[in-house]
């Protein structure tokens, strides 16, 4: 046996979405981290297509939003085919109008694949990159640490690591290996999944075939980005199934009725069992769970992938911080802040899979996850101050202008690492001065101007008031510019 021979502080199984987006979130913190995962080499297939609105802020604070914006595309307009052979091409979504507060209003379409290589590109930019081939086979955990075997190519490893952080799927070895409990329910569908190279249909449209029939419905997405096409359709719960070109071919032609759809290659595939499904736990000592490890979801309104990598920008500060000097205790927080939004999302992805059984699914404001509130967190602070914002509530964007002329927004103030402290009409020096946090003045006088006043309608605030904005992006804690304690109190609990 071999040992690896530096220690690192956070030990990540797993490099999908959850894995990449926390190994990026320690990488800019400058924590040192080892990334694995089982398989041979990056996934391939386009299983997560939709980015929601906050998870594309997310991704902007990573610096990856617009290169994923130039590789995907707005979902296309539905054409929906009858049995009779009617068909309708839906009204293409409006877009709503981008509002101060809120620059992305709309999910964007990009295959898993391309958001996994994006996150791949970034993280290579820190000087890190995902170890394939190498199987968590064995952990075990103390006070000061976790001891995780692993086997790779040149035999079995040892790894020392401060945490452990399983983001290793629905399958979850370091799940089971916890014995943390998995309840929930198996949906009573099957279905498919594949990306192929078809002829026959345009791309302008998701074709959907036979909706409301669980026999006879299948849908074929062009995949943003490529030149391939996505296809779904429900399977019955037993048997076998011919994923080959051959066998979809046959399975579309006698579900659509046509004969002019060729698929040419099968790049991907995979028949599976639609479950909801909740870990007990989060946390057990120095070992966290994340992403599909921790919930599962049904693909419909496209939760899953965005709740995963939610959990990641959750806990990496989180982890960093306590690396840094915080109190353990603040890890607790991310089981209470992450665990309730998977109950909620979950219950909306069986909700909207129930509408889609009838061919009624409409996704609403719900599924942008733009409204998400950390409200039972151990870190929401009761308020001092009359804003309209509060403790564990996503903080808005606004367009402001700085001092120097220079036009700028709220987002780009919070982008980083860091902590960030607004104070409204108040002189940037009575703002307190901290080790990672950065002050801003915002007023006619301040450091940044709220032009339009978005920032006073967004937030509700008044003159001498001041807002803790957390590194991922939700608020700390709300206050009068007088109540330093409150602050400091607050700081010192996050290891500040």
């Amino acid at each position: 046996m071999n040992d690896d021979s530096n220690p690192v502080d956070v030990l990540i199984c797993g490099a999908g979405a959850a894995g990449l987006t926390l190994a990026l979130e320690l990488a800019r913190r400058g924590v040192g981290f080892c990334l694995i995962d089982k398989i041979d080499e990056p996934f391939g297939g386009s299983r997560g297509k939709g980015i929601q609105p906050r998870t594309l802020e997310v991704f902007e604070d990573l610096g990856i939003a617009d290169r994923l914006a130039a590789l995907g595309a707005p979902y296309p307009p539905e054409r929906t085919y009858g049995e009779d052979g009617s068909d309708r091409v839906a009204a293409a979504e409006a877009t709503p109008p981008v509002r101060p507060s809120e620059p992305y209003t709309m999910p964007l379409m990009v295959p898993q694949f391309l958001t996994e290589r994006v996150l791949r590109e970034r993280l290579a930019e820190f000087g890190h990159a995902p170890r394939y081939g190498c199987e968590l086979v064995d952990v075990q955990q103390d006070a000061e640490g976790v001891t995780a075997q692993v086997t790779d190519a040149a035999g079995t490893h040892s790894i020392r690591a401060r945490f452990l952080v399983a983001t290793d799927g629905g399958r979850s070895f370091v799940r089971r290996a916890l014995a943390i409990d998995f309840p929930g329910k198996t949906l009573g569908v099957r279905a498919i999944v594949a990306d192929v190279a078809l002829r026959g249909l345009d791309r302008a449209c998701w074709h959907r075939f036979n909706e409301g029939s669980m026999q006879r419905q299948v849908s074929l997405c062009p995949l943003a980005g490529t030149d391939l096409f996505q296809v779904q359709a429900p399977i019955p719960l037993e048997g076998e199934v011919d994923l080959s070109a051959a066998g979809l071919a046959a399975m579309i032609a006698e579900r659509t009725g046509r004969t002019d759809i060729h698929i040419d290659q099968v790049f991907w595939a995979s028949a599976y069992v639609m479950n909801a499904r909740l870990a007990d736990r989060y946390r057990v000592g120095r070992i966290f769970l994340a992403g599909d490890a921790a919930h599962i979801h049904p693909p419909t309104g496209g939760q899953g992938l965005n709740t995963s990598v939610q959990d990641a920008y959750n806990l990496g500060w989180k982890l960093a911080a306590v690396i840094a000097g915080a109190a353990d205790a603040l890890l607790d927080s991310y089981e209470q802040e992450r665990r309730p939004i998977a109950a909620d999302m979950l219950g909306l992805s069986v909700k909207l899979l129930d509408a889609a059984k009838r061919g009624d699914m409409r996704r609403g404001r719900q599924t942008q996850q733009l409204e998400l509130c950390y409200e039972d967190s151990v870190l929401v602070q009761p308020p001092t101050s009359a804003s309209r914002i509060a403790s564990g509530m996503r903080a808005p964007d606004a367009p402001l202008l700085g001092a120097a002329g220079q036009a700028t927004r709220l987002f780009e103030l919070f982008k980083g690492p860091h902590w960030t402290l607004l104070g409204y009409e108040i002189d940037h020096a009575a703002l307190p001065a901290r080790r990672g946090v950065q002050a801003y003045s915002v007023g006619e006088r301040g450091d940044v101007r709220d032009i339009g006043g978005h920032v006073a309608e967004a937030y509700g605030l008044a003159p001498g008031d001041v807002v803790l904005v957390r590194p991922d992006g939700y608020i700390g804690v709300t206050a009068q510019v007088g109540e330093r304690q409150a602050l400091t109190d607050y700081l010192a609990a996050v290891g500040l």
